[in-house]
């Protein structure tokens, strides 16, 4: 099949290259434009977008992919299929209308469990055991279309979304690559997704990252889990922001209240409305990441401070 490729982030590349390693024909990829990153605000391609350019592959960067110019440039590809791994846009009945198979979307979900735009940090968040990816045909409609094919991977204990997401960017590749295949040999099926079971995983802003002391500890720790590496935990400290890295549960026994710190010398514990955690890598306010205990040696007074 003749294949145009829609995706934006670095977690797009594993389907990218898979497809790119298939028999069917790779003609283009679909990409959000340039965009300006870190602090000197640099113009940066998007991860798709440079693995493109490497291999002289044509690169389609519409503001909307609704735009004329982008849909008439699609339709003179005459794409079979689009596949899409995380692009970034929504995508209007015009665009879906123009590939014989339409779009194809990878979807790091069991569908119709978390639809939406952050499905794993919503799965750590809420404690789910179990987890995957689904291949489903896109639609208008959020994460609704009907489902070629899914692929389980458990949610391990200590797993942040930066971890499990990887997993599951290798993994739905594989999927993706077999969903197409079985379209060009007419023999995938798509099924329609149950009315029950659905939950939704919006966006989590930085407002979302910011760690609530007073939850429980087991609260506390997925939350800071399901925001590495991002957006970032972080608390307030001194009035500034202070990132926090993923942190491990002290059962021992010992209490603290919600935001002290208890510190000595192999560890920095913090107290939350049970068990307290232990603090590894921590980002004081203009400061690289650091050991926690680092950071603490270079504190002038130790007792009494804690995070707000």
């Amino acid at each position: 099949m003749r294949l145009v490729f829609a995706g934006t982030p670095e977690v797009a590349v594993p389907s990218l290259e898979a497809i790119a390693d298939s028999g069917h024909e790779l003609v283009a990829v679909v990409t959000r434009p340039d965009a300006r990153v870190g602090r000197g605000r640099r113009l940066s391609r998007s991860p798709v977008a440079a693995w493109a350019d490497a291999r002289g592959v044509e690169v389609l960067t519409p503001a909307r992919p609704r735009e004329p110019e982008f849909l008439q440039r699609l339709t003179d590809l005459a794409p079979d299929c689009v596949p899409v791994v995380a692009y970034g846009a929504l995508v209007p009945a015009a665009a879906l209308a123009i590939p014989r198979y339409g779009w194809i979307n990878l979807h790091f979900s069991l569908l119709p469990a978390w639809r939406g735009a952050a499905p794993v940090q919503h799965a750590v968040l809420h404690g789910d055991e179990v987890t995957g990816a689904s291949v489903f045909q896109l639609e208008t409609g959020l994460d609704t279309g009907p489902v070629f094919g899914t692929v389980t991977e458990a949610v391990r204990p200590t797993d942040t979304s930066g971890d499990l997401l990887g997993r599951l960017a290798d993994t739905g590749a594989v999927l993706l690559r077999q969903v197409l295949d079985g379209i060009d040999a007419g023999e995938a099926r798509a099924v329609p997704q149950p009315s029950d079971g659905v939950s939704s995983a919006p966006k989590i802003g930085v407002d979302d990252a910011r760690v609530r002391w007073s939850d429980p500890a087991f609260a506390v720790d997925r939350r800071i889990r399901a925001v590495t590496p991002a957006p970032g935990a972080w608390t307030t400290w001194q009035g500034e922001r202070f990132r926090i890295g993923p942190v491990a549960v002290d059962t021992s026994g010992s209490r603290l209240a919600p935001g002290e710190l208890r510190i000595d010398k192999h560890t920095v514990a913090v107290g939350t409305a049970t068990d307290p955690v232990v603090l590894d890598r921590v980002q004081p306010p203009g400061k690289a990441m650091m050991d926690a205990t680092a950071w603490t040696r270079g504190l002038r007074e130790t007792d009494g401070i804690r995070f707000e």
